[in-house]
């Protein structure tokens, strides 16, 4: 048994992560998927981690982090301070030591790679995020949106290096948001490793919890 500690993207609340929930739940693991308080002016990255860290409380089980898009910034801290067997970055944006989020498309050449790719040119949160969620549940998460506040996107990515935690980066191949081609190269030149792959589009933990489950849980089998 493990325990999966899942932090949500940019804007997005721990609801989007229910069925894939339902689905580690079924193999017998525990979950927490808590709110990040990022709708409130005065958090920061830091108390982003707060609340996953106090949400998941003690935990007995070996821990998995999952940090999914924006919630890679703060999915590294959270697995250091929980002393996590895994970290996995889910199509996540991977920070480098004093980037502030805001600078990281430009940075890591993202904004490029979206015009090259054609995907810049997606209009749409039902093209760009959920065109391979069903649409009742591309409703409800759009519902469920919230603000995200500015402070987090200025700061400073606080850690110097790379936790020393096991880490696995997931490139969803039908991505309309972030192109998987740029992803791959990321994931080497940042992480030094060769990402793993999912079918779907980038909100896969509602469109493909079950094959997103099992990708998961055989990081706690490895």
């Amino acid at each position: 048994m493990a325990t999966f500690v899942l932090i949500h993207g940019g804007g997005d609340s721990g609801w989007a992560w229910h069925l894939l929930e339902a689905e580690l739940r079924a193999r017998g693991h525990e979950t927490a998927a808590p709110d990040l308080p990022s709708d409130q002016p005065s958090a920061g990255l830091g108390d982003y981690a707060d609340a996953v860290v106090e949400a998941v409380g003690e935990s007995q089980n070996p821990v998995v982090v999952v940090g999914h898009s924006y919630g890679a910034f703060t999915a590294p801290l959270v697995a250091e301070r929980l002393r996590a067997g895994v970290l996995v970055l889910l199509a996540g944006m991977i920070p480098a030591p004093g980037e502030r989020p805001d600078d990281w498309w430009e940075t890591t050449g993202c904004n490029e790679a979206r015009e090259t790719a054609g995907l810049a040119a997606i209009e749409g949160p039902f093209e760009s995020f959920y065109h391979d969620v069903p649409r009742v549940l591309a409703e409800e998460s759009m519902r469920r949106e919230r603000e995200e506040c500015s402070r987090s996107g200025n700061e400073p990515w606080p850690l110097p290096t790379w936790p020393d935690v096991p880490t696995k980066f997931i490139v969803c191949k039908d991505d309309h948001f972030f192109p998987p081609e740029f992803f791959r190269g990321l994931a080497r030149a940042r992480l030094g490793i060769t990402p793993d792959e999912i079918g779907g589009g980038h909100c896969v933990a509602l469109s493909r919890p079950k094959e997103l489950a099992d990708l998961l849980v055989g990081y706690v089998k490895g």
